[in-house]
């Protein structure tokens, strides 16, 4: 019997490990002393035999063995976890960046595949794929009324780089087939990405991924100089720590202490910035929410304590434990909670939690964002948790999350349950998909870029009602009184997924950023520059 895995476990928990990372990346080797472990090995060894002989029922062995190790990490922190073979390779992609396939993004409508737009250089750009294509078979078989989810179109466009797939495609009245070699596709973690006036630029990443900074780089490269930036880290919850490092130091000179670590089995790691950043001097503000984590946390706390830019926002989720990947050896791994993350002026990012109590953690959390949302009264900080910016030194708290330096209420004002139906039973994005598919000819005739289409197109009365009639078609009764709350919002958001499929991700947020209050303070903020500067950052 294998016993591997829980035999990892154990000298992990054990009182001298010594991890070789890069900045705490997946573990490479690991040693010490592993006091008793032989003899709770043995122990369980025994336990299992006596199952498996003696229990009233067949027991499956490995998921005995899975199950204890996922009950032994339940019993230390909300974030060390295990990761099952299957779990680890999906969650892997979003970050690593890339995976190997056709390059398409697509909509899945009423069991139909349809390309929304083809990855730009990737395989199904290069052979000819289109916007509104619907996929119908896939290497000769059909793959219409075949119930599609995300996870089987993946199973049939997915595969090795350099193997061949061929896909019949309806595009109009006409069906053709083409053949696409697959080759690696990267994913996007920069979602946008724009000028939103001369001098004033803004950023939108998603997570931290190991492409990041290309993109960032890619972005910065294609504004004309500008001296103001937002820098959008809402609901980014995280990823790669020295990504998160590398974004930091765009905003810093030579010599400026970023983040560093406190361990049990590790000496004091400081990442400290280069001269090699981007905007190092430009007036910055950061918007952050109770959904942005870790490397988000990172970024926005060294930009506070060390007096570079202003954060606006809600505080943020409060996620600084260090987790390092162990492999299990069968494709499963471990992540290992083995450091915590501080700020620069020593603020502890974690929020406080009970060892074995991930759930109540969990509870606590959800408690105190929804208390926070709409009122920057209900946090209190006690004097004990009292810290000075390394700057200027005004005070900033500890505690868990970054408390930004201009607070935001959230707005609700747009929202019904009206609005939120749609969202859930997809309705909206749908029939958008639906008006995209057959108006996509004339509309791109209309509206050669982003600027005309911004200003001239409107959704229409007509239109509002075509969405809503579908919608009861789909099971949604009309709600007057939702619509009267919800309208004016749904329309934006038909607009913005409108101008998504026409032209990219950037100008989908271009739309719904009008309105928007954190995205607005910002604004307002770099428009007054010298005002804020005194008011926020105590600068003279």
């Amino acid at each position: 019997m294998n016993l591997n895995k829980l035999k990892i476990i154990f000298k992990l928990l054990s009182t001298t490990v010594i991890l070789f990372s890069t900045t705490y990346g997946c573990a490479q080797r690991y040693e010490g002393r592993y006091d008793n472990v032989d003899v709770s090995l043995n122990k369980y060894r025994k336990l299992l035999h006596i199952i498996s002989t003696c229990y009233i029922d067949t027991v499956n062995q490995q998921q005995i063995i899975d199950n204890a190790i996922i009950g032994t990490l339940k019993t230390l922190d909300p974030h060390s976890y295990y990761i099952s073979k299957e779990e680890y390779k999906a969650m892997s992609e979003p970050l690593e960046g890339n995976f190997e396939g056709i390059g398409i993004e697509f909509n899945i409508l009423k069991d139909t595949l349809i390309v929304v737009s083809p990855l730009s250089g990737g395989p199904s750009e290069k052979v000819g794929l289109k916007s509104g294509d619907r996929i119908i078979s896939v290497d000769g078989k059909s793959i219409t009324n075949i119930n599609l989810t995300i996870i089987k179109v993946h199973s049939l466009l997915r595969g090795p780089k350099g193997s061949t797939i061929r896909v019949t495609v309806k595009r109009g009245t006409s069906v053709m087939d083409f053949d696409i070699v697959r080759d690696r596709i990267p994913i996007n973690s920069l979602d946008a990405a724009y000028e939103i006036k001369p001098g004033m630029a803004y950023l939108k990443l998603s997570r931290f991924a190991k492409n990041s900074m290309d993109e960032i780089e890619e972005a910065f490269a294609k504004f004309e100089n500008p001296k103001s930036l937002i820098l959008d880290l809402r609901g980014n919850g995280g990823g790669f720590m020295n990504i998160a490092s590398a974004l930091a130091d765009q905003f810093f000179g030579e010599g400026k202490l970023l983040v560093y670590t406190e361990s049990r089995a590790f000496p004091v790691q400081k990442e400290i910035s280069t001269s090699y950043g981007n905007f190092k001097t430009g007036n910055l503000t950061v918007l952050i929410d109770e959904a942005s984590a870790s490397a988000s946390e990172i970024v926005s706390g060294a930009i506070q304590d060390q007096d570079r830019g202003i954060i606006i926002g809600r505080r943020s989720f409060g996620k600084g434990l260090v987790q390092s990947e162990f492999p299990m050896g069968d494709g499963s791994a471990i992540r290992l909670t083995i450091a915590r993350y501080l700020t620069p002026s020593g603020r502890a990012i974690q929020s406080p939690y009970e060892k074995g109590k991930a759930e109540q953690y969990y509870k606590n959390l959800s408690n105190r964002m929804s208390a926070e949302a709409f009122s920057a009264d209900s946090i209190v900080f006690p004097d004990s948790l009292k810290y000075n910016t390394l700057v200027n030194k005004r005070v900033v708290y500890g505690g868990g999350g970054i408390m930004p330096d201009i607070y935001v209420p959230l707005d609700t004002s747009m929202y019904s349950k009206y609005i939120g139906e749609l969202n859930r039973k997809n309705i909206i994005f749908q029939f958008i998909s639906t008006y995209i598919d057959k108006n996509r000819k004339s509309l791109q005739g209309k509206y050669k870029t982003f600027t005309t289409f911004k200003q001239s197109f409107t959704v229409t009365d007509n239109l509002f009602d075509e969405m809503v009639a579908y919608g009861e078609k789909e099971g949604l009764p009309a709600d007057k009184e939702g619509i009267k709350i919800s309208g004016n919002y749904i329309k934006q958001y038909m607009k913005a997924l409108i101008a998504r499929h026409l032209f990219d991700y950037s100008a989908y947020f271009r739309i719904m950023n009008e309105g928007d209050r954190t995205y607005e303070k910002a604004i307002e903020v770099l428009d007054n520059w010298d005002r804020y500067r005194k008011e926020c950052l105590k600068e003279e």
